[in-house]
């Protein structure tokens, strides 16, 4: 069903305050304007920038004396039965007092004579005796077909402005129209408007035009993070399982996939010591499976709000979805969720939360591969780690000597020195216990160092780098051997 046909099931099912919160106004508007037409009922629009008024038509006037909330309310207490009455940005005027107690007033003698209340809201900030009256309703992303329409009518709105150039081939338009998937249909006519704007043309060379605008709005929006991804799997040393079980399922989300009967996909758990890589598998298997990698940092879901937290997460969750086949990274997944393991403090916010991330994980349809790493197996919640809510736990532990040396190649190949020039032996050995990022930084600090003498990086130089850097495992020794007996039976390693 698309959303006037929901809205409209919700109004028949005798349902008499309905909360929708959007900042897309004008489409809220137009479904509920739908639904009074096909329904055969009136319909009447408040605000406090002009009062109530008719809302069949567009142009109605106000009427006088009813920009005040409560006075508003008082008048929409009289209007025909079985009428749909919308209220525009009413959450904030509800902080207590006379308005509060007409508006419940409003939605019980709503309740008896089938009549409806609409309120349409840019943020959820509805009272806690409010909201036990409201049916939330979302408003849903464009779907694919519509916003090939939202780019045929924006691009011929502006043209009549302003003539514009249009040169697009029929895959490019069906790669820009991929990548506006998950964004809302304002976003959406605004990134074409922004694309064309410049130059007068629309073509394939607006592809990445458009990707970059996406980005843009995305961590605008701050709960998810778009990441650029030009790392690739070689880039990684070591890791051999990992690599082997990743390359097996690169194609498995295709259709031919799932004509053979494979689903797609559904996500891995990396465990593992701090630095070892974890964060860049992340990265590389989006590159590795050319799919778009998106960031989600559970510390920015939690809102000082009632009921935001729950909401920015399931907001974000929908907006993955809908931007699907896609690689969602859900970086240190045991900070937001710490307390969910534990006596909680905050009112079982965190309980509430983790439980909405784990029905999803089990349940979402949509394919969307989770990538969820970890550093503190403590404090992870055991339902996390049930099978079925991941395709498998990976463990990264340590590199050894071997890939030790394969990372310091990938290093010093990575700043333009030659590996063979340098004794990999004897920095593979000097490296025991460091992690890969540990690696990584003493080469660097030893760069630094070369450029500074005006002399050239040598084998010395990285030698005394790692001498004067001790690694993690030496310092948080013991967290390290326990983090490495839990996972000996629990996790497949990586390499």
């Amino acid at each position: 069903m698309d959303d006037s046909e929901r809205f409209e099931q919700l109004v028949n099912g005798g349902y008499c305050c309905i909360s929708i919160v959007t900042h897309e106004e004008r489409y809220a508007l137009e479904i509920i304007r739908q639904a009074a037409l096909g329904l055969k009922r009136s319909m009447w629009i408040w605000s406090v920038a002009g009062g109530v008024r008719e809302g069949l038509l567009s142009d109605s006037p106000f009427i006088a004396d009813t920009e005040t909330p409560t006075v508003a309310l008082c008048h929409l207490a009289d209007v025909k039965e079985g009428s749909i009455c919308v209220t525009l940005d009413l959450a904030e005027h509800l902080k207590g007092g006379l308005t509060l107690r007409a508006l419940r007033d409003l939605i019980e003698h709503f309740e008896k004579n089938g009549s409806t209340l609409v309120m349409i809201d840019s943020d959820d900030k509805l009272p806690e005796v409010v909201r036990s009256y409201a049916r939330p309703f979302e408003i849903s992303f464009p779907n694919q077909q519509e916003l090939k329409d939202i780019v045929r009518k924006t691009l011929r709105r502006f043209h009549r402005k302003k003539p514009i150039e249009v040169g697009i081939t029929q895959k490019g338009l069906d790669t820009i129209v991929r990548n506006l998937r998950g964004l809302t249909r304002r976003q959406a006519k605004r990134i074409i408007i922004d694309t064309v704007a410049d130059d007068s043309r629309f073509d394939d060379n607006d592809i990445n035009l458009v990707i970059a605008s996406k980005r843009r709005m995305i961590q605008r929006g701050g709960l998810l993070e778009y990441i650029q991804i030009p790392l690739d799997l070689s880039e990684i040393g070591g890791m051999r399982r990992l690599k082997k079980w990743l390359s097996q399922r690169k194609d498995a989300f295709s259709s031919e996939a799932a004509e053979f009967g494979l689903e797609a996909p559904r996500g891995v758990l990396m465990l593992g010591v701090q630095g070892a890589g974890k964060s860049l598998c992340a990265k590389a298997i989006a590159t590795a499976w050319h799919q778009p990698l998106l960031r989600m940092d559970p510390g920015t879901l939690f809102n000082s709000y009632i009921g935001e937290s729950e909401r920015n997460l399931r907001e974000a969750l929908r907006q993955t979805e809908m931007m699907s086949p896609v690689v969602l990274w859900i970086d240190e997944i045991e900070k937001g969720f710490a307390s969910a393991a534990s006596q909680s403090t905050d009112g079982g916010l965190s309980k509430r939360m983790f439980g909405t991330l784990l029905t999803w994980l089990q349940e979402r349809e949509a394919p969307v591969f989770v990538v969820a790493t970890a550093n503190d197996i403590e404090a992870l919640p055991p339902e996390l780690l049930r099978k079925g809510r991941f395709d498998e736990i990976f463990f990264v532990d340590l590199p050894s000597p071997d890939v030790r040396r394969e990372i310091f190649t990938i290093h010093l190949k990575k700043r333009k020195r030659d590996p063979e020039k340098f004794d990999l032996g004897a920095l593979a050995e000097a490296s025991e216990g460091y992690s890969g990022s540990e690696i990584e930084q003493a080469v660097v600090s030893a760069l630094h160092g070369a450029y500074a003498d005006k002399a050239d990086l040598n084998t010395e130089r990285i030698l005394s780098a790692l001498r004067a850097s001790p690694p993690l495992s030496v310092t948080l020794a013991e967290k390290v051997q326990c983090l490495r007996a839990w996972a000996e039976d629990r996790c497949v390693p990586a390499d």
